[in-house]
């Protein structure tokens, strides 16, 4: 169910902003690609509020009953993918995410929602 999907990355976007992240940015990738439905990217300042951040996610959704499937990357490597099918969810350092221009990738998706 879309609907369910979709509440999952805003309840992964309103875990992100609890935990301080910047810049936090629900895109809708359907349409382009069967990888997932949603991306949310977000960005952190330091190297342990990039662990933090991650890992509330994490615990957050666990709680929920929805583990991660898969987590890539490391805080010491300023950024860490967290994989929960359906949403992938990228916490970047901000040098990373400028380099990888994620957004830009995805311009042709629509932005849903864009936490400053």
């Amino acid at each position: 169910d879309d609907r369910a999907v979709l509440a999952l990355a805003r309840r992964i976007v309103a875990l992100a902003a609890d935990k301080k992240a910047s810049d936090i940015v629900l895109i809708a990738v359907a349409e382009l690609t069967t990888l997932a439905d949603y991306l949310v990217i977000c960005s952190g300042g330091s190297e342990r509020q990039l662990g933090a951040i991650a890992d509330g996610i994490v615990e957050g959704l666990k709680d929920d009953g929805f583990p991660p499937i898969g987590r890539e990357g490391l805080p010491g490597a300023h950024w860490v993918l967290l994989d929960f099918g359906a949403v992938i969810v990228h916490v970047f350092a901000p040098p990373e995410r400028d380099y990888y221009q994620l957004e830009k990738l995805w311009s042709d998706a629509p932005t849903l929602l864009r936490v400053q």
